[in-house]
């Protein structure tokens, strides 16, 4: 655990426990994301990567330790003062409106309608053939669309924090393809800070500047995304 928070640090996470009814899941944990750093938690299924993520979001409450934002503590918040605060969120499960149109759910998104042109166009960018078919219902869209629209939703205001949670599971190559550019892109261009829980490796580091593997609610190891990594996160994710 680290004393001090500096000004290059985004996210800070230190001596953080939650769970759920009488079970810890996270145990313990500190973590220091970095601003503009896109940073891959991985693991097993079971090992608390999704608690974890609920856990800063405050849809799960820290049972001790402290959470914080560009240095001011965020426990207790609710998700709604999170979101605008700025942080963004892609869950693994498909939180879409399927009877709802594309531009529908992507409207969900943004305050006013005020914003929404401006935000479209910043998808567009990302994920353009959503442009031509906004009236479509999501429901309709096959997997990996959807996904992308998830993706979509989630930078709608450009959040200067992205959560994201298992968004390349089930996906084709071409897919993952285009989520990673998406957020090298938004990265690149917002200085976007992204973390990414993932169990796909190949995409994990292959756009990750760090990396750290949780086991049982704490991290196991970590590292940054030199020629080793791959080798070492396997070890750990190993049957």
């Amino acid at each position: 655990m680290r004393d001090t928070v500096t000004q290059a640090d985004k996210l800070v996470l230190e001596g953080v426990t939650s769970g759920y009814g009488p079970i810890a899941i996270i145990r313990d944990l500190s973590l220091t994301i970095r601003k503009g750093e896109i940073f891959a938690l991985m693991g097993k299924n079971g090992m608390g990567k999704t608690t974890l993520l609920k856990t800063i979001l405050g849809l799960v409450a820290a049972r001790s330790g402290d959470i914080r934002l560009d240095g001011a503590s965020i426990v207790g918040m609710s998700p709604k003062s999170l979101v605008t605060a700025g942080v963004g969120y892609a869950p693994q499960e498909q939180p879409l409106f399927q009877d709802l149109s594309i531009r529908d759910n992507l409207r969900l998104a943004v305050p006013s309608d005020r914003d929404l042109d401006a935000a479209l166009d910043k998808v567009f960018g990302h994920f353009p053939f959503l442009q031509g078919r906004l009236a479509q219902k999501a429901g309709t869209l096959s997997g990996g669309e959807q996904k992308m629209l998830i993706m979509a939703r989630a930078l709608m205001l450009g959040p200067d924090l992205l959560l994201i949670d298992e968004i390349s599971e089930g996906l084709q190559p071409t897919v993952v393809a285009r989520i990673a550019e998406a957020l090298r892109a938004e990265r690149a261009a917002n200085g976007t800070t992204i973390l990414l829980v993932e169990q796909n490796l190949n995409f994990a580091l292959s756009v990750a500047d760090r990396w750290a593997v949780l086991k049982l609610g704490e991290i196991d190891d970590s590292g940054t995304t030199q020629s080793d990594s791959r080798a070492r996160v396997l070890e750990h994710l190993k049957i």
